[in-house]
């Protein structure tokens, strides 16, 4: 019984050297990727009223989202399960600008229950959005921007990037009529693909052609020719679903004009964060790994009720899945062993070394282990009057 105090909850766990400095690396990396394409950090905080956290993101985040009363308010807050809200609330109400703003985010989150088979409880989420324009263009960009951090953090292997618009679903619900019980009821059908549930639940459609139309979305999936099989498909769909078929048709040929050598795939029927996503969304997998490496699309207005109706774009990831998904190698850390002597040469050459980007251990008197023991490849010998850096063991 004693030792199972120092266990860690469920789902929670810690990064431990030498792969935490492998972690801070690629962080910074990201962030000077960020940086570089003009998205300016943002560090929200740990913890918000409930009201502020969970605006416009539907029951998901509700049910990820650990709750507590505040002792000085007596209102209840809530620890973030997701940052992108508060990056929402910090373009409409503290920012306040009228241009594009491009904001990124790196911090931990926490979820009452893990996202996904071996998922994490507390991810690195990283992320990056931009607010203020509502175009394709915009869409592409934080895609490029996803495709980039990916292989910065040594992903290899042939990217796949899974596109679809949920203004497709939502047209043709509206088209048939359907209530929201009964739209909530198909949705939940589409994404585990239960075909015979989704052939019951469009039974009761009056219309034959709308019918239809919701029982073939489950057929869209494929590379660029669904788009074409879509049209023929949803010819006879409202002006809205046609809409976001062009908007899937513009973005994926931007990114193949740009130069993208990731393989597009298209899934009218996936519909992640549908709650909240107003139009295309998209993800990437990366092979041998069943669950997406990061995700992100379109959500218009999300910030209305902060004040300010932006248009929004943008993705997120756990830098944590990233490093385990990518080739960067845990890097040794390896510094200079300095001898547990009181000496003002001694002391002064450690100090040179530390101001120059060396890392330096000091010995303690009556420790155990010496320079190998420290992960020190390198040691502090005085040769007459001077301290000079030399191998260990020589």
């Amino acid at each position: 019984m004693g030792t199972e105090r120092w266990l860690l909850p469920e789902g929670i766990d810690e990064v431990l050297p030498p792969q935490t400095h492998t972690l801070e690396r690629v962080r910074r990396d990201v962030l000077d990727i960020f940086y570089r394409w003009g998205y300016d950090l943002v560090i929200p905080p740990f913890i918000e009223y409930l009201d502020s956290l969970l605006t416009g993101t539907g029951s998901d985040l509700d049910l990820q989202t650990f709750k507590l009363t505040d002792q000085l308010s007596g209102r209840l807050m809530g620890v973030r399960a997701d940052m992108t809200p508060q990056v929402a609330r910090i373009d409409a109400h503290r920012l306040r600008r009228n241009e594009p703003v491009r904001l990124c985010y790196l911090g931990t989150v926490l979820r009452t229950r893990p996202d996904g088979a071996d998922a994490s409880r507390s991810p690195m989420q990283v992320g990056a959005e931009l607010y203020g324009h509502s175009g394709a263009d915009s869409d592409v960009e934080v895609i490029c921007l996803m495709l980039e951090m990916l292989r910065c953090v040594g992903i290899t292997q042939e990217i796949h990037i899974d596109l679809g618009h949920v203004g497709i679903f939502r047209g043709l619900a509206r088209h048939a009529g359907l209530n929201t019980q009964q739209e909530a009821e198909l949705f939940d059908a589409l994404q585990r693909k239960a075909r015979v549930e989704i052939n019951e639940l469009v039974a009761f459609v009056a219309d034959a052609q709308a019918k239809d139309m919701l029982a073939r979305l489950i057929d869209l999936n494929g590379g660029a020719e669904v788009l074409v099989q879509a049209r023929t498909a949803l010819r006879a769909a409202p002006r809205t679903v046609h809409d976001a078929l062009d908007n899937l048709e513009r973005i994926a040929g931007q990114l193949q004009r740009q130069g993208d050598t990731s393989t597009l795939y298209f899934d009218l029927a996936e519909l992640r964060g549908y709650q909240y996503q107003t139009g295309v969304v998209f993800a990437a997998y990366v092979p041998g790994h069943g669950q997406e490496a990061a995700r992100g699309g379109r959500y218009d207005d999300i910030g209305k009720v902060f004040g300010r109706a932006r248009p929004a774009t943008g993705f997120s990831a756990d830098l944590k899945t990233l490093i385990a998904l990518g080739n960067r190698a845990v890097a040794p850390v390896l510094g200079i062993f300095a001898p547990a002597i009181d000496n003002s040469a001694l002391n002064a050459a450690v100090t040179r070394l530390r101001q120059s980007g060396e890392r330096v251990v000091r010995g303690l008197p009556g420790q155990i282990g010496g320079a190998q023991a420290m992960s020190c490849d390198r040691v502090l010998k005085q040769q007459g009057k001077e301290w000079v850096v030399t191998i260990e063991g020589v």
